[in-house]
């Protein structure tokens, strides 16, 4: 779901920049690509520490916490700096899920010998939810408009907060076991 609702969002805000500002889409989609990996890069190690000191599941809901948030965001300006700047939630969403999952996925899986399993099946939901995601997003945009098509993924988002605060159990483990 996460993937689901973070997929299209890059894509749509691209398809928006092109359509309203023709001449200056490629500098904001790339500042946008730019913005989201600088965040990822700068963060990823608190991500992890923050995984150890209050574990996987508060910080999962930060990262997933971003991604209706920053659906939402989009629908209330066009200015193109401001989107850009939302971006950060992106790489707020993308970093702790990159590093968290894989934690996660740890955790479950440990003295198991299903690491690689466990983690190939994370990563082929991870794929259906991206490629399904642009159609169904680009639908309703086709359909409704571009903050419809973002309120439409901010609830889906929301939709994997919910599921996620109410059905994971923390995985991490104390010290004893």
């Amino acid at each position: 779901m996460f993937h689901f609702a973070d997929a299209a969002m890059l894509p749509l805000l691209g398809m928006m920049f092109a359509r309203r500002r023709p001449q200056d889409a490629s500098l904001f989609m790339s500042a946008c690509i730019i913005t989201t990996q600088v965040v990822i890069a700068l963060i990823a190690a608190q991500i992890g520490r923050g995984a150890e000191r209050w574990g996987r599941k508060p910080m999962l809901l930060i990262g997933l916490g971003a991604l209706p948030l920053r659906g939402v965001l989009y629908t209330f300006t066009r200015n193109p700096y401001l989107l850009v700047t939302i971006q950060i939630l992106d790489g707020i969403g993308a970093g702790v899920f990159g590093v968290v999952s894989i934690l996660v996925i740890a955790d479950v899986t440990k003295g198991a010998g299903r690491f690689n399993a466990a983690q190939g099946l994370v990563s082929t939901a991870v794929g259906i939810g991206a490629s399904v995601s642009t159609a169904a997003a680009g639908y309703v945009v086709q359909r409704f408009g571009f903050s419809t098509g973002f309120l439409f993924l901010a609830i889906v988002a929301f939709g994997a907060f919910v599921l996620l605060a109410s059905a994971l159990a923390e995985t991490k483990r104390d010290d004893a076991g």
